[in-house]
């Protein structure tokens, strides 16, 4: 039995060292990230990849576990772009690997859950961007087309005309409005907020100092 004992020992220093030259990041922590690739609902579809740098180190213990310039690698899982009365455009995005800048990869699981794009964007509970819903430009096609009916039917019938002519403008505008389309964009440039789905296992020493 003594004959196994100094590998034993051996095993178990082995061991500990392992576990101090690991980091664990912790679920929730947020990374900060710049798109490098355009992702639009006219032009992009599922599956198609996205990439983006880290633009803030990710600290754990003093120590920097991710630092700036680490690639965060994914894929669009859901691109929806419908009619303006159906709701809001929609772009999906699933965070897969991260890249250290010295090529250590490591499995990520996080969602997005802010962007520096407003206007009416938003992103929901499940990590999807939504475009803009109505806005001001819908408003006022609709009060042209509306206002032309009415000038046109004025000029060929009087008031009565000036009515029918609102009427037919109004329907002729809303039917043109409701079929067209809404997209959504993020250009490259883009800041993108993730948050870390389950905790990230990493070495200490990945990051450096």
């Amino acid at each position: 039995m003594k004959k196994f004992a100094p590998l034993v020992c051996a095993v178990l220093v082995a061991t500990t060292a392992l576990g101090q030259d690991s980091l664990s990041l912790p679920t929730g922590t947020a990374l900060k990230v710049k798109l490098e690739n355009q992702l639009s609902t006219s032009n992009s579809k599922v599956g198609d990849p996205f990439s983006g740098r880290v633009t803030e180190a990710v600290t754990l213990d003093g120590k920097t576990v991710i630092p700036v310039g680490a690639t965060v690698q994914g894929r669009v899982t859901k691109i929806s772009e419908p009619r303006r009365i159906a709701g809001k455009p929609t772009i999906g995005i699933f965070p897969e690997n991260i890249i250290l800048p010295d090529g250590k990869r490591y499995i990520l699981n996080a969602a997005l859950v802010d962007t520096n794009e407003r206007n009416g964007t938003d992103v929901n509970e499940e990590g999807q961007f939504k475009g803009a819903g109505h806005d001001g430009k819908d408003l006022t096609e609709i009060g042209f087309g509306t206002g032309g009916g009415m000038l046109v039917g004025g000029l060929i019938g009087g008031g009565k005309g000036l009515l029918i002519g609102g009427a037919v403008g109004a329907t002729l505008t809303v039917a043109h409005w409701l079929g067209k389309r809404r997209s959504a964009d993020l250009p490259a440039g883009t800041e993108l907020v993730m948050e870390l789905s389950r905790p990230l296992e990493m070495s200490a020493a990945s990051g450096g100092q």
